[in-house]
């Protein structure tokens, strides 16, 4: 994990929403058509229309907690559903300690 690309992915609030409603998303996303909130993730349609962006700008954004190993895409039909990367957040916060 690269500590820059860490540090570039949490420094955007709407970055920071993003993984914040990730952690729950049935408190967060309606019931979808395809996929499981939990199990496959947040269609990335709904995370755009949350955080009112078009696709492209969440396509942005995803992209970069990607790189970052926070979030983990799967890809169903023609949508994009991400969910959190539990394992690598918790080797992300124990490196942000190490590197600070």
């Amino acid at each position: 994990m690269n500590a820059a690309d860490l540090f570039r992915a949490l420094a955007n609030e709407r970055r920071l929403q993003i993984l914040d409603w990730l952690k729950d998303p049935r408190a967060h996303f309606p019931p979808q058509v395809d996929g499981d909130l939990v199990e496959d993730g947040v269609c990335g349609v709904f995370i755009a229309e949350k955080l009112g962006i078009s696709q492209p700008t969440l396509s942005e954004h995803m992209k970069i907690l990607v790189q970052a190993g926070l979030v983990t895409p799967k890809r169903i039909r023609q949508w994009t559903f991400y969910r959190r990367n539990e394992e690598r957040i918790r080797a992300a916060k124990a490196a942000m300690l190490a590197e600070l």
